[in-house]
């Protein structure tokens, strides 16, 4: 098999419980479900026309990444964020990205990198659109590519963890105009350096998104 052809996942059958799941993270993500409140499961339940059972099975997913708590005897509440919360996670996921977009520019085939940049393109006509969800996932997922192209499953899964916990945080640093619109602006920074493999500036730039990402969500914080 082709290393072009290696690049692109295997198709799988979605799953119940991936689609609750998804949605679930969703209404965290877009704020239907606010930071600090329980999670109705009754309600939620309805909402999403399925039974306690899948409903619970995505929530303790969701405990797992860090975007639920299970407290006693109030069960599943929405994880709620500090200033100094966000401040330490971003710092590690700066670092993290740091590392992996130099040993990406150094390590990565070209069909990988290639691969990268179809994610931005794809990004960037939902930009175009403004469809703002779509969008968001396509963003996570580039900074996850950056960090999945280091071949390093160590800090492949030291950021997935980090990121998953932050999701509704990163979503919410985009509101308005302007905070998104400079947000794209460093992300086509972070791509044109990546295309030249420039391992030094790549760096640099991926931490001026992530300082600049800090200042945009706490401002709504």
């Amino acid at each position: 098999m082709s290393e072009a052809l290696q690049q692109y996942p295997r198709i799988m059958r979605r799953t119940l419980h991936d689609e609750v799941l998804e949605r679930l993270r969703d209404m965290i993500i877009e704020g239907r479900l606010d930071p600090g409140s329980r999670i109705n499961e009754g309600l939620v339940g309805a909402q999403l026309g399925v039974s306690r059972t899948p409903l619970r099975e995505a929530i303790k997913t969701l405990a797992s990444e860090g975007l639920v708590e299970i407290l006693p005897a109030k069960g599943a509440v929405v994880r709620k964020f500090s200033a100094h919360d966000l401040y330490q996670i971003l710092e590690v996921l700066k670092t993290l990205e740091q590392l992996g977009g130099r040993m990406a520019c150094e390590h990565a085939s070209d069909a990988t990198i290639a691969a990268i940049h179809d994610l931005h393109l794809r990004m960037m006509a939902l930009y175009a659109t403004r469809e703002r969800l779509e969008y968001f996932k396509l963003n996570q997922a580039i900074h996850s590519a950056i960090v999945a192209a280091s071949a390093n499953t160590v800090l492949m899964e030291m950021h997935e963890t980090l990121q998953a916990r932050i999701k509704r945080l990163r979503f919410v640093g985009n509101e308005g105009p302007t905070k998104w619109a400079g947000a794209v602006a460093e992300h086509e920074e972070m791509m044109a350096t990546l295309l030249k493999r420039d391992a030094a500036r790549l760096s640099e730039v991926i931490g001026r998104h992530m300082d600049a990402t800090l200042v945009r969500v706490r401002e709504v914080l």
